[in-house]
């Protein structure tokens, strides 16, 4: 299977920034990465009401992991250099609009990790909207997977 098109040039980018670096062998599988996007979500499912910033939290993971499982198909990680944003500028470059929901699920988290104003709050709604996101974005990925090789 040939390395999917769209956004070559920005993961090249990513590499030679070293913001993502290659993998092989069973880190190339994103089969792992699905199953913990999938655990998160229903761990955040379980706790919506009761915390939903929690909840919300989990919500991101899951729709990062979504985002590992699309980087690791294709042999490729982030780095600590690249953290977060590396996986969230990866899969805003090759999938675009399907998949753009992680870049402003991982800004709200942020927003809630450092606050500008103490007591920022999530409300049960907005955690189960992100439940909602990071399910469709996992969703959209399992469909994917099965078109995506390695980046050569």
């Amino acid at each position: 299977m040939s390395r999917w098109a769209q956004g070559a040039d920005e993961i090249a980018a990513l590499l030679g920034r070293r913001h993502l670096e290659r993998v092989s062998g069973a880190r190339a599988d994103g089969t792992p990465w699905v199953d913990k996007a999938t655990r998160r979500l229903e761990t955040a499912e379980a706790i919506v009401a009761d915390d939903p910033e929690s909840a919300f939290v989990l919500a991101y993971d899951a729709a990062r992991f979504v985002g590992e499982a699309l980087l690791a198909h294709q042999g490729l990680r982030p780095t600590q250099a690249g953290g977060h944003l590396a996986v969230t500028d990866a899969v805003r470059a090759q999938f675009g609009s399907p998949l753009a929901a992680l870049g402003t699920l991982r800004r709200r988290r942020n927003e809630l990790e450092y606050p500008s104003y103490p007591g920022e709050r999530v409300e049960a709604e907005e955690a189960a909207a992100a439940i909602r996101t990071a399910r469709d974005l996992l969703t959209s990925a399992q469909r994917l997977l099965k078109h995506l090789g390695l980046f050569l």
